[in-house]
């Protein structure tokens, strides 16, 4: 109990900026090598041929339909499990811990069987062209064998987050990263098995992240419990208050993965490499985006822990400062992809057509990064203390509801440039659109409870007295 104690000391009196440093770096760390890895298959596929690369862009659709569920569970089982915790009731946290297990586990398995079954409509729809759709086939496959790992990975790790393990969760899925770049190598390269080599150790190193982010719970090492003896006892309610507070990640992601279908299906009329030449400026575009969500994710267990324990301050000064260290940092790492687009594309695919087509999207989209972590900040925030509704909307903005109708817009207008282009523009609106948002929140936010609730009734209370922002 003492080291439980000495955790809720931490993460509700150690000062914001430099907590969120310590919680954010590890989480971007892992950000980056998590995507490092999905460069890495792009890198070493692409070497089998421009179809290949395309490939990588149609199963990145259905990767991120995978992640989609599984930060829908991680976002809103965490979220809950770190204001229970901020009220110390350990008990619910761990119920609402083995709730999104159990969900995560279903799902994963459902992917795995209709997705084998319905394989090649699936491709089609996220948008494999004729030569692509033989590599699409065999690299889904490997994907779907890890779905339940992929799924589950996310949940555990999003709840080591936000009880403050950054750390452990950094462990778990840096580990599989690693192991799957140097398992790409020796299957694509060594072996020369071609793209199910990509494949199998995606597939392998998802499973490895799992059992040691699993490890996490089952040795002792967090506050929440996998019960493994509840693990399928009817809880409903809860289930229902895990998915509507993980509805903005699951809109999010969801809308990441309709967006890659409409990319696709736009750029299919250029032929395969305007599909690859988009596959692989996201892949990097992901990996510099991920420098403003490991900040922010940092942010969130701050805030979560700081509202559940009535300390509203540290949720307002926290967003400023992860917004302003965040745009510095993602600043000068999106400053020099800028200038260097055309090599950092000819890196992954040395294919002129390809190269033109990513370097102007590329840059477009450079020049937009600055103004992810303030969208970043506020979907974290409106999401980790229980604001749904806003959060579900602001989280539909940039993949969805801003990005969708502008490249359908503009490719009808502008054809190709259109495309390159729409990405960009889609993230300068939903960044405005987010102020007033902003600023009516922090209007309404309550002033600090000098001892902080103790109960589930009180944090509850003052989270309904909130939602009048609404």
């Amino acid at each position: 109990m003492e080291k439980y104690t000495d955790q809720y000391d931490k993460m509700t009196k150690e000062p914001v900026g430099l907590l969120i440093l310590k919680l954010g770096i590890p989480t971007t760390i892992t950000m980056l090598v998590t995507n490092l890895y999905n460069m890495a298959d792009t890198y070493y596929v692409s070497k089998l041929g421009t179809s290949a690369s395309g490939a990588t862009g149609v199963v990145f659709g259905l990767m991120a339909l995978l992640q989609a569920c599984g930060f829908m569970f991680g976002q809103g089982a965490g979220s809950i499990i770190s204001r229970k915790l901020g009220a110390k009731d350990d008990k619910s946290a761990s119920e609402y811990a083995t709730v999104g297990f159990a969900a995560a586990l279903l799902v994963g398995i459902g992917f795995l069987i209709i997705g084998m079954i319905l394989i090649t409509p699936l491709m089609r729809l996220f948008g494999s062209t004729d030569t692509i759709m033989p590599y699409a086939r065999v690299y889904g496959r490997c994907i779907l064998v890890a779905a339940p790992a992929m799924i589950i990975s996310c949940l555990l790790n999003n709840i080591l987050r936000y009880e403050g393990k950054a750390i452990l969760a950094m462990i778990g899925l840096v580990s599989g990263s690693v192991l799957n770049i140097f398992l790409d190598a020796l299957f694509v390269v060594v072996i020369q098995t071609g793209i199910i080599g990509a494949g199998i150790a995606t597939a392998v190193s998802q499973y490895i992240s799992f059992f040691i982010l699993l490890m996490m719970f089952l040795t002792g090492k967090t506050q929440s419990r996998i019960l493994f003896s509840e693990l399928f006892v009817n809880r409903i309610a809860l289930l229902k208050e895990i998915v509507l507070i993980g509805l903005p990640s699951m809109i999010r992601q969801g809308l990441g993965c309709i967006s890659v279908m409409v990319l696709n299906n736009s750029a299919m009329i250029y032929g395969d490499a305007a599909i690859a030449a988009m596959s692989i400026v996201a892949r990097v575009i992901n990996f510099l985006f991920s420098v403003g969500l490991g900040i922010g994710q940092g942010y969130q267990p701050v805030a979560g822990y700081g509202f559940g324990a009535g300390k509203y301050s540290r949720v307002k000064k926290g967003f400023i400062f992860t917004w302003i260290f965040g745009t510095a940092l993602l600043g000068s790492f999106a400053m020099f992809a800028l200038f260097k687009s055309d090599q950092v594309v000819a890196v992954f695919r040395d294919d002129p057509e390809v190269v033109s087509i990513g370097t102007l999207a590329m840059k477009w989209q450079c020049i937009s990064l600055i103004f992810i972590p303030f969208t970043v900040c506020n979907n974290m925030m409106f999401q980790c203390t229980g604001k749904s509704m806003i959060a579900s909307f602001l989280s539909s903005l940039r993949s969805g509801a801003c990005f969708i109708p502008i490249i359908l817009i503009l490719s009808r207008i502008y054809g190709l440039t259109g495309i390159q282009v729409s990405q960009a523009i889609a993230d300068i609106i939903a960044a405005l659109i987010c102020i007033p948002f902003t600023i009516r929140y922090f209007k309404e936010l309550p002033q600090d409870v000098p001892d902080g609730p103790r109960l589930l009734r009180q944090v509850e209370e003052l989270n309904g007295k909130s939602n009048k922002i609404k």
